[in-house]
C-alpha cells in the first residue's frame, strides 16, 4: 500500500485522487474509527490534507459492523475471510446495497456461478469497473433499479406506442392515512335465487365462503372478518376473507421462501406447469363462464370470450418461460458481456376491477413465468372469480407460495405491500390516488413500481394485455463481464 501515490487526479502519475468534498472525509473517518473501536485491524498510509483520505484496509471486523453493511464512498477496503464459495456469496449479499461486484478466480465455471448468485446489477469477473454505453449499468436493492446504457436503459425513457401521453396534477392525499383504515360494507344478507335441482327435490344453493390462499394452502383471515360479495341482483353471492397487515406478512414470507427454488427450475419446467394450468382452466370453462355471468352481469358470450382469452394468455406466457433469459452484449471489451434477465423476486400485484379473470391472469402469468413469486390482490369488486382458481392451481403442480391471493380492500393491502421491505416490486392497477401513493411510498425502500395512474387498458388486446412491457417489469438486467487475454496477452 505504501507504493500508492495520492494526489491531484489530473496528475497522471497519481494512483488515487480526492473524495467528492472535504466534509466527506469526516464521514469516512467516522466509519473507520467505529471499526477500530470494534477491534478491527486498520492499515493506512499517509495522505495529503484537504479532500484526500488515505487508502485504508480493514480486516478482522464482524459481519454486523457498519463498515461491512454500509457503502463507504471512499478509498476503504473491508476484507473478510471465507472458506467456501457458498460462504463468500452469503458475505457478499449481506448488505442492503447491490450496485456492482467483482469475482476473481482461476475457474471460470465457478466465477460464472458466483456471479449469478451475487445480488448486484453488474458483476465483473477478473476485472473491475469496466463500462460501455452498449451495456446497461445499475443496481438492485437499495442501490436502485434503473439502468444507464444499453437497450435496457432506453426503456426508462419510453412508453408503449398504444399509450397516449397523460399529464395530470398529482392528487392531494394524506400519505400517512391512505389505506390505513377502512370500513367494509355490511349489506343486508338476502339469499340469492339460484338453486340446485335434483331429481327428487329442489334445495337452496349452498352459501360459498372463500378463504385466502397463500403458502400453497387455504387460510382463514387473521382478523376472522369476511366481506359480502353481491351478485348483479344485489343479493348475497358469497363471502370472502378480509385480509389485514398480518395476512400480508404471512403471504410475503411464504413467497420469499418459495421464490428461490422456483427461479432455479428450468424454463421448460415452469412452462409445463403454466401449460397444465391452462389445460385445467379450459376444463372448468363452463363453471367460470357461469361465475362471471352471475357476478359481473356479462352475457354468456362475453364471459366465454374472457375465459378463452385467459387460456390463450396462459399459453402465451408458458411459451415465453424459456425465451427471455438474456443475450450477449456487443461492447468494446475484448471479452464477452452476458446480459442476464433475472426475476425481481417477490412481486406485489393489485388487480383492476375490469375483466377480473383476464386481468388477473395477464398480470400473474408473466411474473410467474419469469421466476417471480407474487402476492396478488384480485379485483376488489369481483374477487370470487380469481379465488375460484386456487383449486385449479392446487391441481396444476404449482408449488406452494408462488401464487398467493389476498382479498379485501385494495388500497389497504396495497399500503402494506408497498411498505414491506421484502417485496421487490409493486404493480398497481387502481385509482390515480393509489398510484401516487405507491410511487411516493416506494421511495423509502427503493421498490420498483408499475402503476396505471387510474387509466384503464384493454386487457383483451394483445398489444395492451401482453408483450415486452410485461417482461420488462417482471425482470431486472444483470450484466456479467468476462475478460479474455491468455493467448494475445503478450
Amino acid at each position: 500500500m505504501r507504493t500508492l501515490r495520492v494526489g491531484p487526479s489530473l496528475d497522471k502519475v497519481m494512483d488515487m485522487g480526492g473524495v467528492v468534498d472535504p466534509s466527506h472525509v469526516k464521514v469516512i473517518a467516522k466509519y473507520v474509527d467505529e471499526a477500530r473501536q470494534e477491534g478491527a485491524e486498520v492499515f493506512q498510509i499517509e495522505a495529503p490534507p484537504g479532500s484526500y483520505y488515505p487508502p485504508t484496509l480493514i480486516t478482522g471486523v464482524g459481519t454486523a459492523s457498519r463498515c461491512v453493511m454500509d457503502a463507504i464512498f471512499g478509498p476503504v477496503l473491508v476484507a473478510l475471510p471465507f472458506r467456501t464459495a457458498k460462504e463468500a456469496i452469503s458475505l457478499a449479499n449481506n448488505t442492503i446495497y447491490g450496485l456492482g461486484a467483482s469475482v476473481f478466480t482461476e475457474q471460470i465455471t465457478l466465477g460464472i456461478e458466483v456471479a449469478k448468485m451475487v445480488k448486484a446489477g453488474a458483476v465483473w469477473i477478473n476485472c473491475h469497473n469496466i463500462f460501455d454505453a452498449a451495456a446497461g449499468f445499475g443496481g438492485c436493492k437499495q442501490s436502485g433499479y434503473g439502468r444507464d446504457g444499453g437497450k435496457e436503459g432506453l426503456f426508462e425513457y419510453v412508453k408503449p406506442v398504444w399509450q397516449d401521453s397523460h399529464k395530470f396534477t398529482p392528487p392531494k392525499i394524506d400519505f400517512a392515512k391512505f389505506g390505513a383504515a377502512y370500513s367494509a360494507s355490511r349489506p343486508s344478507i338476502t339469499p340469492a335465487t339460484p338453486q340446485i335441482v335434483s331429481a327428487e327435490e329442489t334445495m337452496p344453493r349452498v352459501d360459498q365462503t372463500y378463504k385466502l390462499y397463500y403458502g400453497g394452502a387455504q387460510k382463514r383471515p387473521d382478523g376472522n372478518y369476511n366481506r359480502v360479495i353481491l351478485n348483479t341482483e344485489k343479493k348475497a353471492f358469497a363471502l370472502v376473507g378480509e385480509s389485514n397487515r398480518k395476512d400480508v406478512r404471512n403471504a410475503v414470507e411464504a413467497a420469499g421462501k418459495a421464490q428461490p427454488s422456483w427461479d432455479k427450475r428450468t424454463g421448460f419446467n415452469r412452462s409445463q406447469i403454466l401449460f397444465y394450468w391452462a389445460e385445467n382452466l379450459e376444463q372448468r370453462r363452463q363453471e367460470l363462464v357461469d361465475h362471471l355471468v352471475a357476478v359481473t352481469g356479462q352475457n354468456g358470450e362475453q364471459a366465454g370470450r374472457e375465459v378463452d382469452a385467459s387460456v390463450t394468455r396462459l399459453f402465451h406466457w408458458a411459451a415465453l418461460c424459456d425465451k427471455y433469459g438474456g443475450s450477449v452484449q456487443e461492447t468494446q471489451l475484448y471479452g464477452t458481456v452476458l446480459r442476464m434477465n433475472e426475476p425481481m423476486g417477490v412481486v406485489g400485484v393489485a388487480c383492476p376491477d375490469e375483466a377480473p379473470l383476464l386481468a388477473f391472469v395477464s398480470l400473474v402469468a408473466p411474473a410467474v413465468a419469469r421466476g417471480n413469486a407474487v402476492v396478488v390482490v384480485p379485483s376488489e369488486k369481483y374477487p370470487t372469480v380469481p379465488l375460484s382458481l386456487y383449486q385449479v392451481l392446487e391441481t396444476s403442480d404449482m408449488p406452494g407460495g408462488i401464487i398467493n391471493i389476498l382479498t379485501g380492500n385494495r388500497d389497504h393491502l396495497t399500503k402494506y405491500l408497498t411498505e414491506h421491505h421484502d417485496v421487490q416490486a409493486m404493480w398497481y392497477f387502481g385509482t390515480q390516488e393509489g398510484s401516487t401513493f405507491v410511487e411516493h411510498t416506494s421511495a423509502v425502500n427503493v421498490k420498483r413500481t408499475w402503476v396505471n395512474y387510474g387509466l384503464q387498458r384493454d386487457w383483451f388486446s394483445r398489444e395492451e394485455g401482453e408483450g415486452e412491457e410485461f417482461l420488462y417489469h417482471a425482470t431486472q438486467v444483470k450484466n456479467i463481464w468476462l475478460t479474455m487475454g491468455d493467448i494475445f496477452a503478450n
